[in-house]
């Protein structure tokens, strides 16, 4: 007699059980809210404070400095909190802890549990970055803003996000526990210092090299298309381009995220 396969999880039991989790990661965050604001906010914040405020003040950045580069900072809070908030986790999970197999034995498929974490990445990264624009009025007085560009900063706020996820699903999944720590020290420090969020892509046109370097980076097309929605008077990329790329950059690291992801779940 051959076996028969146990019916598959109806899809609101499957729905339910992915908002449940979601939830929970949400209210551990609710509850570790000052720990999660220590974690996403103090880089960007002395960035801010010493290249925005202290080097203005001491006259070595020219005047306007500020509304360069705060969109770049603000491309690089979304980005890297999405990164960390996916990546150091998911090699616990898979590691030494096992959370990974609570929720893989949830009523709902492989593929929600992967989208679960990009979700969260994605809610974490925006309220980091959002949090960013108090702090920013609060250090330089001012910020530039745009409520006609309110979509292009939505668009990059989101696609800045879902970048970070991608490489933090890629580098959860396909790192050892015991290299994760070496790989994002190799990973972040590039991404930091090439992604443009302290210089304006165009302006790079005399180092060639480098400017080809930094297009090879996708943080540099989060900066560029927030730099377009805030400050559309600095040279920058086309916003067009910059989510033409950003939308096969997101594409490319979450099918290879979530193959990994099967990898090891099925591991």
């Amino acid at each position: 007699m051959s076996a028969v396969a146990a019916p598959a999880p109806a899809q609101p039991t499957q729905w339910r059980a992915f908002r449940m989790v979601l939830w929970r990661d949400v209210y551990v965050t609710w509850k570790e809210f000052p720990a999660f604001l220590a974690q996403v906010i103090l880089q960007p914040l002395f960035m801010l404070f010493v290249f925005g405020k202290v080097l203005g003040t001491l006259g070595y950045t020219r005047h306007g400095y500020t509304n360069l580069l705060f969109p770049g900072l603000l491309a690089l809070t979304a980005v890297i909190t999405a990164m960390q908030t996916l990546a150091f986790p998911l090699v616990a999970e898979f590691g030494w802890t096992r959370e990974i197999e609570d929720r893989l034995l949830a009523p709902m498929p492989t593929s929600y549990v992967a989208g679960e974490k990009v979700l969260f990445a994605l809610l974490r990264s925006v309220t980091a970055t959002l949090i960013m624009i108090p702090v920013g009025i609060l250090v330089l007085g001012s910020i530039p803003w745009r409520w006609s560009a309110f979509p292009l900063f939505v668009a990059g706020l989101v696609l800045g996000a879902l970048v970070g996820a991608g490489f933090g699903l890629l580098m959860g999944t396909l790192v050892q526990p015991q290299r994760i720590s070496l790989v994002f020290s190799l990973v972040f420090t590039p991404l930091l210092f090439t992604g443009c969020s302290q210089y304006p892509w165009p302006s790079l046109d005399q180092l060639r090299w480098f400017q080809i370097v930094t297009a090879c980076n996708p943080m540099t097309y989060v900066s560029e298309l927030l730099r377009g929605a805030m400050v559309p008077h600095v040279p920058h990329i086309r916003p067009w381009v910059c989510v033409v790329v950003l939308v096969f950059s997101v594409t490319a690291l979450i099918a290879v995220g979530v193959r990994g992801f099967y990898r090891r779940a099925i591991d």
